[in-house]
């Protein structure tokens, strides 16, 4: 595969509860920076980076969607699950509220979700305020082995596990073809050329 070239392009979609830290997530993965708390807003509705990400020697263009975990933004969000080929649900160890939301998380997932071959990770954030902690990392790989979904426990702000999240569930879609191959055959584009960005990663799923 020349240089340039990706075999994919995969749409991802964090979601989760408010004040999660999906934003602090992203923007560790993308750009490797960190905002402290008082320094972050809110998302409103959708926002959304591009990142490419090599895997086994091949280039994938991530397109990365982060929601709103605001009830009133629902409604705004809903439509952004369609083609999504991986999920990423996020909680915060520190938070008893955030995990048991989860529940919820899932409903709308399956709802909205039109692929139910989306892979599905849930992530435990904010380790680094282990002193805080009030779900467990076995409580919360029990949880995803119930839902038969990845796991694994990051912290946005001290970086441990957040490539590992992504590239463990890149490696999953990837092991998927159903999700990736019929995105490229339903837009005519080849396995080997990138699509514009203004694709988002949707596919025919």
């Amino acid at each position: 595969m020349a240089d340039g070239e990706v075999a994919a392009t995969l749409k991802l979609l964090l979601i989760g509860n408010s004040s999660v830290g999906k934003s602090s997530i992203l923007l560790r993965f993308t750009d490797d920076t960190f905002l402290p708390q008082d320094e972050v807003s809110a998302t409103i509705g959708v926002d959304f980076k591009v990142k490419v990400l090599e895997v086994d020697e091949k280039k994938y263009k991530l397109t990365i969607w982060d929601t709103a975990g605001q009830e009133r933004f629902r409604t705004l969000t809903s439509s952004y699950y369609r083609g999504a080929q991986g999920v990423i649900l996020v909680y915060d160890v520190s938070s008893r509220e955030t995990f048991e939301q989860l529940d919820q998380w899932f409903t709308e997932l399956n709802t909205y979700c039109s692929s139910k071959d989306v892979v599905k990770m849930i992530v435990g954030n904010k380790v680094d305020k282990e002193s805080s902690r009030v779900v467990s990392r076995k409580e919360g790989a029990e949880y995803a082995k119930k839902m038969q979904t990845l796991f694994i426990e990051c912290s946005a702000k001290t970086k441990v596990g957040v490539h590992q999240a992504v590239e463990e569930l890149v490696r999953k879609i990837i092991d998927t073809p159903s999700l990736w191959q019929k995105q490229a055959q339903s837009t005519g584009v080849k396995l080997n050329e990138g699509n514009n960005e203004d694709d988002a990663g949707y596919c025919a799923c």
